[in-house]
């Protein structure tokens, strides 16, 4: 189906799919053929959109499936019950796919003392907090 069928069926506009596509927030598109035609850009001096859609061919326009429409209602039903933007859904994967993401909130979180430390860090405290009870004697 289109992008305005599936964003009826889903309850929200197609500028805002089409935002969440930016994000990252709706399935990669499975064939490499069927690209995004409102990111296809004739180039400078080109004659209509057959130029930057191919020679001879339209632009195709994404075209989504029932698992298209799950996962994007999944999405936002999350966005609903944890009362977060998409923006911030999208750097919550990221974080989950990219390790140096991850590593770098997680250190962060660390220091903000929103994540235990880790095991390493807590026994180096607990060693020093042992020798200094030991120093009082």
């Amino acid at each position: 189906m289109r992008i305005s069928e599936a964003a009826r069926r889903l309850g929200t506009s197609a500028r805002m799919l089409r935002y969440r596509e930016e994000l990252g927030l709706l399935p990669q598109v499975r064939d490499p053929l069927a690209g995004l035609s409102w990111r296809v850009a004739a180039p400078a001096g080109a004659a209509g959109a057959a130029g930057a859609a191919g020679a001879g061919r339209g632009a195709t326009h994404r075209q989504f499936t029932e698992a298209d429409l799950e996962a994007v209602a999944a999405a936002l039903e999350l966005e609903r019950r944890y009362d977060i933007s998409p923006a911030s859904l999208a750097f919550g994967l990221r974080v989950l796919a990219e390790p140096q993401v991850r590593a770098a909130v997680a250190d962060l979180g660390r220091r903000l003392g929103r994540i235990p430390p880790t095991p390493g860090r807590a026994l180096d405290f607990e060693k020093e907090r042992a020798l200094r009870l030991l120093g009082r004697r």
